[in-house]
């Protein structure tokens, strides 16, 4: 296998929500780490106990203990400046305390992006990945695990990395952030409305349906959440993200059904977690190009039998006016049925650029849809309001089309979100789509994994959110569409501005988990 493909399925693996760990451990865990040193042309081998400190690593006895000491500590005060900084890397944990799966994929995709690890046998089940991880947490001396720590709890033989090349992608992450905090030091972050409590709201139920549809070669799995009573015929769309499935987002569509709204989370078969499990194993390749187009299909398709009365079960829906939701890759197929266009221009331009300062871990997915985009100019007028968290966006529409939305857009980001950041991603090109009615929401400490609700009841942090804009488009009548000068749909009280800042929602989420 080819470096490049072994880097894309890598990268790829941190865009997924739900998946699989990738490697187990040999017999014991790294204890060294060979440092190239670009300007110095050479490389140097130093023990994991050497780097905890300044000290330890002044008393060391290897080949880069001994140029520390030449350098009367001067390598050391560069070194783990860089080797002590905490990773990235969200503390997601699952129910039992342990670190979840999107933890592990950021981790080991940090790791992997600044050098290679030698010594590791395939392992599909992940067990002592995770383990190694959990390690690290629990070891970790501050609030994150730095790089040092991570590397100690990994399985492996010895981690080499450029020091020159760690430099670089850590900086440009953390200069990526730049907008999102100078925007929270300019207004006063609000706090969301509180959901109704679950014990009040009317009962929902959810179901499982299949649907043939003419694009697939076999049906699409749809999960259907509706009122038990009370059903206002309005209807929602969800769609998942990359090698994710709709259980992690049906507390989204619980909240809604709660107000009446039903609400369909198709499968996307491409590109879903079984999907994942499948490449893991060599089966199958990454998502092909053409799912950018498959999956915008598959909601379409979803509403088609709505309208035509033919989806199990569900009767009484207009599907003329319909709103979706997405995260991630299914927030772009939400923006591409909100009427964006994929072009292939930017995508042409900047994906060769390697050392393009907005960079960042979304480019590996959206430089995958080039040979798709012509397939993908698709349009669906029946959508009338779109959600996108987290969408991975700037390469793919221009400004213009942003401007020239066919639905009202709300885009959510997270200030902690390093897959898919939301300085180069969401807050550039949003702040020249504000002006035709459009939203955007940046939610202090959220990240690309923690603002999806999960298992956490009433919809998670944004499930009260999107409650609130849902109700909103759909009350808004004629005045829906999106214009020049058209008001933001959320524009009362401390809504009222375009860019809304949300108060920190880690605590918030911490305490659901």
């Amino acid at each position: 296998m080819s470096s490049f493909h072994w880097l894309q399925r890598l990268s790829l693996a941190l865009l997924a929500a739900g998946a699989v760990p990738l490697w187990t451990a040999p017999a014991r865990a790294i204890e060294e780490v060979l440092i190239e040193v670009p300007l110095l042309r050479s490389s140097f081998s130093v023990k994991v106990s050497e780097l905890k400190s300044p000290s330890a690593l002044m008393a060391g006895r290897s080949d880069l203990a001994e140029l520390d000491r030449a350098s009367d500590g001067a390598v050391s005060q560069v070194l783990l400046q860089v080797l002590q900084r905490p990773i990235p890397i969200s503390m997601i944990r699952l129910a039992d305390g342990s670190v979840g799966s999107p933890l592990l994929e950021q981790a080991f995709l940090v790791v992997s992006s600044l050098g290679t690890i030698e010594g590791r046998d395939p392992d599909l089940t992940g067990q002592t990945f995770r383990q190694a991880l959990d390690r690290a947490r629990v070891n970790a001396t501050g609030g994150e695990p730095t790089l040092v720590e991570l590397i100690e709890a990994l399985p492996g033989q010895r981690v080499r990395f450029n020091l020159g090349q760690v430099k670089t992608i850590l900086g440009r992450m953390l200069a990526q952030r730049t907008q999102a905090n100078s925007f929270f030091a300019q207004a006063s972050p609000v706090v969301l409305p509180t959901a109704p409590a679950a014990s009040s709201s009317p009962a929902v139920r959810q179901r499982q349906v299949r649907l043939a549809v003419p694009h697939r070669p076999r049906p699409l799995d749809v999960v259907l959440v509706e009122p038990s009573q009370g059903a206002n015929g309005r209807f929602v769309l969800i769609s998942h993200g990359l090698w994710d499935s709709p259980k992690n987002f049906a507390s989204w569509g619980a909240l809604l059904a709660s107000r009446g709204y039903t609400v369909a989370l198709p499968r996307h078969p491409g590109s879903d977690n079984k999907e994942q499990a499948l490449m893991l194993k060599g089966a199958v390749p990454p998502p092909k190009p053409i799912e950018l187009a498959l999956r915008f299909r598959d909601l379409s398709a979803v509403t088609d039998a709505v309208a035509a009365g033919q989806l199990s079960g569900v009767t009484g829906v207009n599907a003329n006016a319909v709103v979706v939701i997405g995260h991630s890759w299914g927030a772009t197929t939400a923006l591409q049925q909100a009427g964006l266009v994929p072009q292939a221009t930017t995508l042409k331009k900047r994906c060769p650029q390697t050392s393009d300062p907005q960079r960042n871990l979304s480019w590996t997915l959206q430089c995958s849809w080039l040979d798709g985009v012509d397939q993908a100019a698709l349009r669906d007028p029946r959508v009338v309001a779109a959600v996108a968290v987290s969408p991975p966006m700037s390469l793919l529409f221009s400004v213009p089309q942003l401007r020239n939305a066919s639905a009202r857009l709300l885009v959510v980001s997270g200030t902690h979100d390093w897959v898919v950041p939301p300085d180069p991603e969401a807050i550039t090109p949003m702040r020249q789509a504000v002006p035709f009615g459009h939203q955007l929401v940046l939610a202090k400490g959220g990240d690309h994994f923690n603002l999806r609700p999960g298992q956490q009841a009433n919809g998670g942090v944004l499930g009260p959110l999107l409650l609130a804009w849902v109700e909103a488009a759909y009350q808004a009548g004629p005045a829906l569409s999106p214009s020049a000068g058209a008001p933001p749909l959320l524009g009362t009280g401390p809504w009222g501005h375009p860019l809304i800042p949300l108060k920190d929602v880690s605590t918030a989420i911490q305490s659901d988990s």
